[in-house]
């Protein structure tokens, strides 16, 4: 529900409608003062509203860039995070919504240069008609100036042969603009969910255009193009005063508006804003190259089926949580990629693992020079709030869709760790443990994960602890004709695991309702790892089937951002 949507994002709610309430204020205020600011006067007589349009773009271009880079510093949010440990957990984990909130600024700057560019193009059309006109209007006048004394000019255009083209390629501010609006498509577009799941060095590579649309958007405003008149001039020839002697001097002008207006330029302001940040996200980096440096042990190499590896390793100093993920480094195969990877060990072993499926070119090559060779690897992290939601409640109901069944390694170890343990954090007693994919190829790691915590439940007495479902959403005939013939046998043909696997999706009405009934005054927690429209039907069912009365079965969904 959305009360409770509030309640536990009532910081991401917050940040957001500050971030909103800013950019309304900065553009409205910015707006209003280039609209009706006097020294604003002469300037709007040759552009007309498009200079106010252009300037309340760019003081938001400006305050939007200064928070782009802040929530890409990892290092900066995991120490707010550590900052934080006393405050409530949902606060904490608000901050793993960094790059949600960093998409969100990158679309505001898309926006904005888009606005700032068409306002632009109108000022320049509109510079160059004032320039060529010869009927005396007041535009015209303004626009011949620069004939009357070198800080007298208002428009920059002063030549009647001059075209857009020509100022976008050879001035500084037009050059500049050109450079960091490619520079933004190309980030936008090569960051779409398709492009890094597929080719994530080619997402790697043009986001580093960051620093070109850095250097373009400092220099931008240098050269002054767009002027307002001078105070001390204000105060000589003020435009309401004199405005109407410029069309009509005389020759022996006497009275106190002879006098030429002068203008000056706006000062470039951009690196105000976005050196702090800058800075730190220099700081961020040198951060990363040191604890990159510090020597990863690689303990253990194991190639599992459908091509996938996995890295046991250890680090002095390296501590976890379920749910976490690092950053892998081969220097071997490219000195710059940094590739995420969600841990799949748990806190309790004595080393820390991940499994990298070949996804692209870059894991794919990692996989084949792990074949040859022992070659170096940093890391960097953990980062991530950890999961421990989970260990909160009586009964999980943990659901696993895809590539989204990773983290639920870690997690499903630890549990059944504590579970042994008997530790006190620990308050579950039943897990249900749902995995949804195409098909298991790529996941036979997992499988035999599963299979090797069944058999270890099985032989401490514990089988009913976790009762796990695998449903298949991709199959084919022969896969189906196995499975007819199989039917009877007592482990699964397509895993190998005691639990059936059932082709189709879930029908999530009935799996809780068959929770509902077996823990009848249990508090369930839901949590996923998978898809949007997951969520929805999972929140959907989450709110059907918890029970009014207080005193039975409550279900509260969680969906982890891994």
């Amino acid at each position: 529900t959305m009360g409770n949507w509030l309640v536990n994002h009532w910081f991401s709610a917050a940040v957001l409608a500050a971030w909103l309430g800013i950019n309304i204020f900065l553009f409205t205020y910015y707006f209003l003062f280039f609209d009706w600011d006097e020294r604003y006067f002469y300037t709007r007589a040759i552009l007309g509203s498009a200079l106010a349009w252009a300037r309340a773009s760019a003081k938001c271009l400006n305050f939007n860039s200064m928070l782009i880079l802040l929530p890409v510093c990892r290092n900066l949010l995991s120490f707010l995070r550590g900052t934080c440990s006393c405050c409530r957990r949902t606060l904490r984990k608000q901050l793993d919504h960094n790059l949600t909130f960093h998409k969100l600024v990158a679309y505001a700057l898309a926006l904005f240069t888009a606005v700032h560019t068409i306002a632009h193009l109108f000022n320049l059309e509109r510079y160059n008609h004032s320039q060529q006109a010869t009927d005396g209007s007041l535009p015209a006048v303004l626009s011949k100036m620069h004939l009357h004394g070198s800080n007298k000019w208002l428009n920059p255009i002063h030549s009647n042969q001059t075209t857009v083209e020509y100022v976008a390629f050879t001035t500084i501010p037009g050059l500049t603009g050109v450079i960091i609006t490619l520079a933004l498509i190309l980030m936008i577009t090569s960051s779409t969910e398709f492009i890094r799941r597929n080719y994530f060095e080619v997402f790697w590579y043009t986001h580093h255009l960051f620093l070109v649309y850095f250097a373009g958007l400092v220099i931008h405003g240098i050269a002054g193009l767009v002027r307002g008149q001078t105070e001390k001039s204000m105060e000589e020839v003020h435009p309401h005063r004199c405005a109407q002697y410029l069309t009509q001097k005389d020759e022996d002008c006497s009275h106190n508006c002879c006098k030429d207006p002068e203008f000056g330029s706006i000062p470039a302001e951009s690196w105000k804003w976005v050196l702090a940040p800058f800075l730190l996200y220099i700081f961020e980096r040198i951060l990363r190259v040191w604890r990159g440096w510090q020597k990863v042990v690689v303990t253990k190499v194991v190639m599992h089926p459908g091509h996938v590896l996995e890295l046991q390793m250890q680090k002095k100093g390296f501590r976890m949580e379920v749910g976490q993920y690092i950053f892998v480094n081969c220097p071997d195969i490219s000195l710059l990629e940094w590739h995420p990877f969600t841990l799949t060990s748990a806190p309790e072993e004595d080393f820390f693992s991940i499994h990298i499926r070949d996804a692209g070119d870059w894991t794919g090559r990692l996989i084949d020079t792990f074949q040859q060779q022992m070659p170096r690897i940093k890391v960097d992290g953990p980062f991530g709030t950890a999961s421990e939601d989970v260990f909160q409640y009586e009964v999980a109901m943990l659901v696993g869709a895809g590539i989204g069944v990773t983290p639920f390694a870690s997690i499903l170890k630890s549990i059944w760790y504590k579970f042994q343990q008997a530790d006190q954090i620990l308050k579950t007693k039943k897990i249900y443990f749902y995995w949804i994919c195409r098909e298991t190829g790529a996941f036979a790691w997992f499988n035999d994960l599963l299979a090797s915590l069944e058999q270890k439940m099985a032989e401490s007495g514990k089988a009913d602890f976790l009762t796990y479902r695998l449903f298949l959403t991709g199959w084919n005939n022969s896969i189906a004709n196995n499975v007819a013939l199989h039917f009877d046998t007592a482990t699964d043909t397509v895993t190998g695991l005691r639990h059936k696997t059932i082709f189709g999706r879930p029908m999530w009405n009935s799996e809780f309702a068959a929770v509902a009934a077996a823990h009848p005054r249990s508090v369930v927690g839901v949590f996923l790892c998978g898809p949007g429209p997951l969520a929805k039907s999972l929140q959907k069912s989450c709110h059907q089937h918890s029970s009014l009365d207080p005193r039975k079965v409550k279900f509260y969904f969680n969906k982890e951002n891994f």
